[in-house]
């Protein structure tokens, strides 16, 4: 009997511990409640006490920096280009009883949160440039944005800490077609490179079919010009010889006659015996030969020795 009695005493005595203390982690704050009213606010870790249920109630808020993910957004930008801007926040609950108040639990916040950011940013965007936005002032931008929303969180007893741009970009219909205009003005810059080179290359052509008519006509000048030169000296010599030795000369043209005129072919001429051209046959001399009745002789070229 007294051992039930004892252990029955331990069982009541642990129910009421466990119905009376309570235990806050670092990442918490508590907040005890009695009969629905805020008693207590426990900001500090460690083991408290409480009056048993229904008498007070002990609520946990996160003491933590918390995340809040925003779907992407689509603004209008001041220069009237429609971006999609991907944005998140970073908070934590500074005030736990005007949190419990206004938002009771960090589901509801979040919606409170994500509603001051999109109205935010959008107000923010719509007096800022793409090319500020995308590049030149969007630090800038997203402080202004985390001050505005900072003022409209203090109410619900949250203070944001951060605010960021994580994408900001054009629509994909917008993305499309500005790929497709560069496309187009890097085919049309490549089309004109290539009818410059063309046309370089034509005027190189042609300068250079000049130039190389030009030089083969002087090559052919120059060669006309020797050539004649080697003609006038030719004749100048062929003279110089004739006026040293009449005789040998007459000779000597009488002989590339003979070679000229004698040689084997199908060629026939007809010449008397005692003309002019045959003097030499019969004297060394080339004395004229004058034979009567032979003015019919016929001399076959190729039989000629």
């Amino acid at each position: 009997m007294r051992g039930g009695i004892l252990a029955i005493l331990v069982a009541v005595i642990a129910a009421a511990a466990y119905a009376c203390l309570f235990i806050v982690t670092p990442t918490q704050q508590a907040l005890v409640l009695t009969f629905g009213r805020i008693d207590k606010v426990v900001t500090e870790p460690g083991l408290n006490f409480k009056l048993p249920a229904p008498f007070q109630n002990v609520i946990m808020i996160d003491k933590r920096i918390l995340d809040l993910d925003m779907p992407p957004l689509e603004a209008i930008a001041s220069d009237k280009k429609r971006l999609v801007v991907d944005a998140f926040a970073r908070y934590k609950i500074s005030d736990p009883v005007l949190f419990y108040q206004r938002v009771q639990n960090i589901s509801v916040a979040n919606q409170r949160l994500s509603t001051f950011l999109q109205s935010s940013l959008r107000s923010e965007l719509a007096t800022a440039s793409f090319t500020a936005v995308v590049r030149d002032n969007r630090a800038g931008l997203m402080e202004n944005i985390r001050s505005d929303v900072s003022r409209s969180a203090s109410e619900l007893g949250i203070e944001v800490i951060d605010v960021k741009i994580r994408r900001a970009d054009l629509p994909e219909a917008n993305s499309q077609a500005i790929y497709a205009r560069m496309q187009t003005e890097r085919q049309r810059e490549a089309t004109e490179l290539r009818a410059q080179g063309e046309e370089q290359a034509r005027r190189i052509r042609s300068r250079a079919d000049r130039d190389a008519t030009v030089v083969v006509a002087e090559a052919r000048r120059d060669a006309e010009i020797t050539r004649g030169d080697g003609d006038a000296e030719r004749n100048r010599i062929f003279a110089e010889a004739y006026g040293a030795d009449p005789d040998f000369f007459a000779f000597y043209r009488s002989m590339q006659a003979y070679e000229a005129g004698l040689k084997q072919g199908g060629t026939s001429m007809v010449l008397s015996p005692d003309s002019s051209f045959f003097r030499y046959f019969s004297d060394p001399m080339g004395a004229s030969r004058k034979t009567e009745g032979n003015s019919g002789a016929r001399l076959q070229a190729p039989a000629a020795q």
